[in-house]
This record gives C-alpha cells, sequence and structure tokens, in this order.
C-alpha cells in the first residue's frame, strides 16, 4: 500500500514540474503598444520565423494568435520554454469612425470595431490561462490611462506575476521614469521591439519573473 502511494506521489511531482517548466505567457496591454512587435522578435530570435502582422491602425490583432514551444536561455545558460500568447489590445471604447478617420470603408471599419471588441473580451478571458505576463506599455504615452489601470487590476485580481515592458525606447518622447512611478511594484525593463534594442536585458528579466 505504502508502495503504491509513493508512485502515485512520484507520479503527480513529476507532473507538476513538467507543467511548471513550459509556462503559458501572455502578451498584454493596449493597442499599438507594440506586443505583436515585440511577439516578432521574440520568435525571430529563438525560432526564426515571425508571429503575427503589424499595422499603424490599431487592433490589427484582433484574436488570439499561440506560438507553441519557445525555448530561450539566459546569459548563464539556463533554458526558459514556453507559449507565447500574443493577444488583441485591451481598449475601454471602441469606435468604428476611428477606423474612418484612419481611411477605412464604413463597411470595414464596422467589422474591425465589431472584431476588435470581441477581441477585447477573448483577452480578458485568456488570463485565467496565463502563468506569466508581460505588459507591453507605449513609453512615450501617459501611462495613468484608464486601460492600463483596467488591465493591471485583473492582473493583481489573478496574482499573476507581471513582467513590464516599455516599448518605443527609441522615441526621443520616450518616458520610462513615469512608468517606473505608475507600477513601482513591477519590474519595468526598457525596449525597443522594433530595432531590437535592450531585448537581451528584457529576455534576462523574464527568468525572474517566470520561475
Amino acid at each position: 500500500m505504502v508502495s503504491v502511494w509513493k508512485k502515485l506521489m512520484n507520479k503527480f511531482l513529476r507532473n507538476l514540474f513538467k507543467r511548471k517548466s513550459h509556462v503559458k505567457l501572455g502578451l498584454y496591454g493596449p493597442p499599438n503598444g507594440g506586443k505583436s512587435t515585440l511577439a516578432n522578435k521574440i520568435c525571430e530570435d529563438w525560432l526564426g520565423e515571425s508571429m503575427s502582422s503589424v499595422s499603424h491602425i490599431a487592433h490589427e490583432t484582433r484574436e488570439i494568435v499561440i506560438k507553441e514551444q519557445i525555448s530561450i536561455k539566459n546569459k548563464k545558460g539556463k533554458e526558459l520554454s514556453f507559449s507565447l500568447v500574443d493577444t488583441p489590445g485591451i481598449a475601454t471604447r471602441i469606435d468604428y469612425e476611428d477606423f474612418i478617420k484612419r481611411g477605412m470603408k464604413n463597411t470595414m471599419a464596422k467589422k474591425r470595431a465589431k472584431e476588435a471588441t470581441k477581441g477585447v473580451i477573448d483577452s480578458i478571458k485568456w488570463l485565467d490561462t496565463m502563468e506569466a505576463v508581460v505588459v507591453v506599455l507605449d513609453s512615450t504615452q501617459d501611462p495613468y490611462s484608464q486601460v492600463n489601470i483596467t488591465i493591471m487590476g485583473n492582473l493583481v485580481a489573478r496574482d499573476i506575476p507581471v513582467l513590464i515592458a516599455a516599448n518605443k525606447v527609441d522615441l526621443k518622447r520616450s518616458n520610462m521614469d513615469r512608468i517606473k512611478a505608475a507600477f513601482p511594484q513591477y519590474n519595468v525593463v526598457g525596449i525597443s521591439a522594433k530595432y531590437g534594442k535592450n531585448v537581451d536585458e528584457f529576455y534576462e528579466e523574464l527568468f525572474k519573473v517566470v520561475k
């Protein structure tokens, strides 16, 4: 009887550590913060391929996109394996007229707005499956927005480990200090996903968050 119990416990522990060695990592943030650009950079660095489409028009990503089995290594040779989840941008307001102003036709604008709204709902639902999250924020924008407060509130409520990627540090208007002041409880790393600036530091910070 003891032997059977011991075997069951050993199996449980093996499965537990197996699950922990490969986590689900979500990319969250407002539209056009650079989530998909960062997703592409990660996949290009470690898989040699892109993951998501990008656009200057908000809500280009309107469905959950997943890339399985990404493994990265830090400077000490430690390996981290995860499934990367690129999520639609979180927004508190989506108006099809905003898309029309960017040159879209009425029908396409309404379709994009509808899909973007569903994408926001899906993004929030998927938080329940995340084991760690990278919040990608545009470092040229005011971090004290209703969208950011909504995102952080949902993460706090679920007690999910978070790393903040302050993106677009290549731009003159970038201000990382504002983001650090707004969210002092989280590690913040400044990056340029577009040009690959500080991505090595970003990878090192991932190992501190995903344990």
